[in-house]
């Protein structure tokens, strides 16, 4: 096991708020206080769209957590304990998953500070994110692998607890390309030959661009956002964005959750928008598919469910799609009364995508 000394400044860091957090617990006993702890209210209703920043916020509204309940002296004992945890976790430069701290609980010496499900355990980390301005990644915790992958002409560092290595995301890796590491800061761009990124949502898809040399063809980097993309495809999509300059685009089905995809990786989402500036890349461009492309290339298609009807419906007054492109897009959908997959594209030949549909697309954005 690794000693303390090995802690980065950053680990010191982390591990001195939770420090810190505990400590006010303690002040406010010795001060004969009701400990608590204040949290920016999570609902929907206390989300704010930055319109300076182009990304989604949390409020003004905040939720107490407070020892004056039972369930309320539960939670706050409950963070006690994880607080401890991580703290030991970042001094032995250890990490776990979301799901190990679940199980880990079972082992602590109270009942009361056991978790009931993993849910409730995956709160409290967010709980503590936000009250101590440090993301979960710097407490070392981390989800189950995501499996994103990234293909492309790019060179990177990583750093790993075996030491750093150099990987090229076309010459050093397989088809299936370069996986994406829980915390993406832990790399370090080297060199690359790339006019763009492609944020692409289904892995059939991907498969099908990398198969057809997409990714040299046009000097592409195709990041397989794998559905609801995790927090770190998203960061690292934002980093390639933000420290090389280079456009972002999203091609995922033509539907209203793969829209919502799309807003994520650009303005971020509801239960993460206290990492926003983190992790949402706001430029980011949506190539498809559109309903217009359902139309134009007269895709298959299946016909949109009620569920989808009013998706679509609440995305005409959702901040994210308040423009006139969105609009038309969203209201042509709602008349046709149509969805379709990326891969629906297909029924045109397996070349037409990245030989005509992409190149177009790229071209009326102005990528190419």
């Amino acid at each position: 096991m690794s000693s303390d000394s090995n802690m980065t400044e950053q680990d010191e860091l982390a591990r001195q708020r939770l420090i810190d957090l505990a400590a006010e617990f303690y002040d406010q006993f010795a001060e004969g206080e009701v400990p608590s702890m204040q949290i920016p209210t999570r609902t929907k209703s206390n989300i704010e769209y930055d319109e300076e920043q182009g990304v989604w916020v949390y409020g003004d509204r905040h939720s107490t957590r407070s020892a004056n309940t039972v369930g309320g002296a539960q939670k706050l004992l409950k963070a006690i304990y994880v607080i401890d945890f991580l703290q030991n976790q970042l001094q032995e430069n250890r990490s776990s998953t979301l799901r190990e701290l679940y199980y880990l609980s079972e082992s602590w010496d109270l009942d009361a500070a056991q978790f009931n499900t993993q849910d409730e355990s995956n709160s409290l980390i967010e709980d503590l994110e936000i009250v101590s301005h440090v993301k979960r990644e710097d407490f070392h915790m981390r989800p189950e692998e995501s499996g994103a992958k990234v293909m492309g002409p790019l060179l990177l560092r990583e750093q790993t607890n075996r030491g750093a290595r150099e990987i090229h995301c076309q010459d050093d890796v397989g088809q299936g390309g370069y996986q994406i590491p829980n915390n993406p800061d832990t790399i370090e761009f080297l060199d690359h030959d790339a006019k763009f990124v492609m944020c692409v949502e289904t892995g059939g898809m991907r498969d099908r661009l990398v198969e057809n040399g997409f990714d040299e063809d046009y000097s592409c980097i195709v990041v397989h956002l794998g559905g609801q993309p995790a927090r770190a495809t998203r960061r690292l999509t934002k980093r390639l964005h933000d420290e090389l300059d280079l456009p972002v685009t999203v091609f995922t089905d033509g539907d209203p959750w793969s829209y919502r995809i799309f807003g994520s990786v650009s303005y971020g989402s509801i239960k993460s928008a206290h990492l926003s500036e983190y992790l949402a890349t706001p430029d980011a461009q949506f190539i498809g598919i559109q309903p217009s492309d359902i139309v134009e290339y007269d895709l298959p298609t299946d016909p949109l469910s009620d569920s989808d009807v009013n998706a679509l419906e609440s995305e005409l007054e959702d901040p994210r799609f308040q423009t006139d492109y969105w609009r038309e897009q969203i209201e042509l959908q709602l008349d046709i009364n149509k969805k379709a997959e990326q891969q629906a594209l297909a029924a045109r030949g397996l070349d037409f995508v990245t030989d005509t549909y992409l190149p177009d697309r790229l071209e009326e954005m102005g990528i190419l």
